[in-house]
């Protein structure tokens, strides 16, 4: 049976890092500590690279219809 978006989500819940693609060509990455079915995220040790520097942003509340995708980080 092929995974279903949701499930992915669960497998990464508060264990790996995940990148959070958003409107305006933002990208965010951080621990996922919650979703709801609307996409609304909980993000842990939230960081944006800004000018090649990473600006730390701390717990951070993404609404979901700003997310473009969200993946499993590669580390």
């Amino acid at each position: 049976m092929t995974p279903r978006p949701l499930d992915i989500l669960d497998q990464v819940l508060n264990r790996q890092p995940v990148i959070i693609s958003l409107k305006g060509g933002r990208e965010i990455r951080g621990i996922l500590q919650g979703y709801d079915v609307h996409m609304n995220l909980v993000l842990d040790r939230a960081e944006e690279e800004v000018d090649g520097t990473a600006q730390k942003l701390g717990t951070l509340i993404v609404r979901g219809d700003n997310v473009i995708y969200i993946t499993p980080s590669v580390e």
